[in-house]
């Protein structure tokens, strides 16, 4: 009987320490996702558009996909590679956040350009081409998937730089922690946006008062709008994300003096006004000036990746 209570007292023991470890993750985690807020709302400002065009009944089976896609970058690449890279080769971080900054350069303003000149680019207006829904789809889809990769590994590093874990199985835990929970939040407000349309519909018919039908007619009106400004901040959110990461890496790499300069012309704007909007137009100036850098990085990137880096690539994979 003594036996029997040593061990039970041994399991409790066990349970405790259990339960300090998972408050402890949940902690870091919670911690560590507050660090990536500002490119969690990038990920859900760039989402919505993806989804655009297709008959309301394919907008949340795309979502599911596009999420799945999220969990699998999070989860099954990037949170090995990132303790790996962390803990075995912490210089090659930065190089390859650039580059998926330079990604993201590129996509936003290869989208600013197709918007300036539609006819620029054969190849993409016949991937782009709405005969197929099925390809169509299919191409937004991976496109989505590879923009949420960049976003991801940007959320999976900031994260990982906050962590403060006594060893690699906790951070691998919180890491967990943080892209399962940063899914979930991103894809969750995103199904909800676009499903917005359907909610005023059903309410413009069923609702029992006049307040809520007056509700319902608003919420579709207002959709269309809402959506095309979701895109154009998503767009933006692009350039602003991927221009501040480049800036950072050159810093990083002590090639500061571009950085240097934004964070002065930002303080000098912020000082110019009143104290209680100080802040906030330091941010809002430093920000406009990462994504002017990044339209401008992306329009440089444009060439190179359709002329020299995408037909390297098809050749590739022909053969």
């Amino acid at each position: 009987m003594s036996g029997l209570l040593a061990l039970l007292d041994d399991v409790a023991g066990i349970a405790k320490v259990a339960a300090a470890s998972v408050d402890d993750v949940v902690a870091a985690a919670g911690k560590a996702g507050a660090k990536t807020a500002g490119v969690i709302i990038d990920d859900a400002a760039v989402t919505p558009k993806y989804v655009q065009g297709f008959a309301p009944a394919r907008e949340l089976p795309i979502i599911w996909r596009i999420a799945r896609g999220s969990i699998f970058n999070k989860i099954i690449l990037l949170l090995p590679v990132a303790l790996l890279l962390a803990n075995f080769a912490p210089w090659l971080i930065t190089p390859l956040l650039m580059l998926g900054g330079s990604y993201l350069c590129f996509e936003g303003a290869e989208k600013i350009f197709h918007v300036l000149f539609p006819h620029g680019s054969h190849a993409i207006e016949k991937d782009m081409d709405v005969r197929d829904p099925g390809h169509l789809e299919e191409q937004k889809v991976k496109g989505a998937i590879k923009t949420d990769f960049i976003l991801s590994a940007e959320i999976m590093t900031i994260a990982l730089a906050a962590i403060e874990a006594p060893n690699v199985w906790m951070q691998a835990a919180t890491l967990a922690v943080v892209g399962l929970g940063v899914t979930v939040a991103v894809y969750g407000s995103v199904a909800l946006i676009v499903k917005m349309d359907d909610v005023g519909l059903y309410l413009a018919r069923n609702a029992p008062t006049p307040v809520g039908r007056g509700l319902g007619r608003g919420l579709v009106k207002a959709m269309p709008t809402v959506m095309k400004t979701l895109s154009i901040v998503g767009t933006a959110a692009m350039l602003w994300v991927g221009g501040s990461i480049v800036i950072h890496g050159m810093e990083v790499l002590g090639f500061g003096w571009l950085g240097h300069h934004i964070h002065d012309w930002a303080y000098a704007v912020g000082h110019s006004v009143s104290a209680q909007w100080e802040a906030a137009a330091e941010w809002i100036a430093k920000a406009t000036m990462d994504g002017v850098f990044g339209l401008a990085w992306g329009m440089v990137l444009i060439p190179l990746a359709t002329k020299v880096i995408g037909p390297l690539f098809n050749r590739k994979a022909d053969h």
